[in-house]
């Protein structure tokens, strides 16, 4: 699992950013929604830069889409 990068602000200044951006009438499940794609985009950054991606001739070769 990738590890993702230290964010130059720290997450707590970070996370009250996204409440504050929140509507009024936000739940529970929008912030979780909201963090859990932050992290994933966060990981996935963190994978391209380090190296680890695929091309996408790659992945159809291994799914057997390439003709």
């Amino acid at each position: 699992m990738p590890t993702v990068q230290k964010p130059k602000h720290g997450v707590k200044s970070l996370a009250m950013k996204l409440v504050r951006s929140m509507p009024d009438n936000a739940t529970w499940d929008d912030l979780m929604y909201h963090v859990y794609v932050r992290q994933k985009i966060e990981a996935g950054l963190a994978d391209l830069k380090s190296g680890r991606k695929h091309s996408h001739e790659d992945i159809k070769r291994q799914f057997g889409l390439l003709a």
